[in-house]
Parts: structure tokens; sequence; C-alpha cells
């Protein structure tokens, strides 16, 4: 928990640094809106996920390590590991104005990308409820 947590603070203050730079800050008349997230809080189901994505409403990132994506991956979903997410954070400037659902084996991954995005200004952050795991589950598709 300690390590999770020591964890968790070094990314949030590595992305403060970062946010300057960033340009990805958001205002909320630059989101797009849509029925399925008014009243969502933080996380979204596969098949909220799937519909979003299919409606091109929402992009996924998936913050698992390249090993996790090769095995299997949504499609259309953008590959940036946790690790890497400030590095590659300027990969995500096309979709400021869109929902970003984060995703990962199981939600653990993807709920601190989560906190590290929305630490950076952008409030339209979700996490896939149960990562790709649920996703196959769902009988969703995967490359």
């Amino acid at each position: 928990m300690n390590k999770s947590i020591v964890c968790i603070l070094g990314l949030v203050a590595a992305s403060a640094q970062a946010q300057d730079s960033s340009n990805l800050i958001l205002t909320s008349d630059q989101q797009q809106n849509s029925p399925v997230l008014e009243n969502k809080t933080e996380a979204v189901s596969p098949n909220e996920a799937a519909t979003l994505l299919t409606e091109k409403k929402a992009v996924i990132v998936d913050v698992r390590e390249e090993d996790e994506w090769n095995q299997q991956h949504i499609p259309g979903a953008i590959h940036i590991p946790l690790a890497q997410l400030n590095s590659r954070l300027a990969e995500l400037a096309p979709y400021k104005e869109t929902p970003i659902i984060t995703q990962c084996q199981k939600g653990g991954r993807s709920q601190r990308a989560l906190l590290v995005l929305k630490s950076l200004g952008l409030s339209k952050v979700y996490n896939l409820e149960g990562g790709i795991v649920a996703w196959a589950k769902a009988g969703l598709k995967t490359e």
C-alpha cells in the first residue's frame, strides 16, 4: 500500500511539472458531450466504453506494458504505458477535447493514470471498469 501511495505521489508530482507545457488543460466548453458520460463520475463499463469508442465520442488509452499490449488489446486504443505517460503526454494533444478512458489489465494502473491526467487539469477522464479482462468477458473485440 505504501509503495502504491509513493508511486502515485511521484506520478502526480512529475505530472504537475509537465502541466505548464502540456497544453492539455480543457475548459468545460471544449469537451464533447455524451449522454453515456453525463452522470458518470470516474468509471465506465466495457459496453459503455465500446459504444463511446465506436461513436468516436471517447478515446481509450491502454496503460499496460508492451508485452501485455502485444498479447491482446482493444482495437483503436492508444498504447502509452503508465511509466511513459508524462513523457508521451503530447500524443494525447489531438484528443484534448475528447473524453479519455484509461484502461489496463484489471483497473489498478488505469486508475493511477486517471489521477495523473486529472492532476494535469483534464476533467473528462474515466477508468474502464475491470480493464481488458472485463472487456473480454463482455465478449467485446480484441486484437
